[in-house]
């Protein structure tokens, strides 16, 4: 694995930490962009969830 992969691999557990697409949208409304929210029956994405996309994004320069 490659030291950029490594960087971001972080990034990639949040990502992929609950079922698609919540985390994605999540990541997206954090950037700014109006994702909305998953339709039912998924849910918005957990406190824990959003706070590591949070972290990882800031510490990569994303948001």
């Amino acid at each position: 694995m490659s030291a950029k992969e490594l960087k971001i691999l972080p990034l990639i557990r949040a990502v992929f930490s609950e079922v698609n697409p919540i985390p994605v949208k999540t990541a997206m409304n954090l950037m700014g962009l109006n994702a909305g929210i998953p339709r039912l029956p998924l849910t918005e994405a957990e406190p824990a969830t959003v706070q590591a996309l949070e972290t990882e994004m800031k510490k990569l320069g994303i948001i």
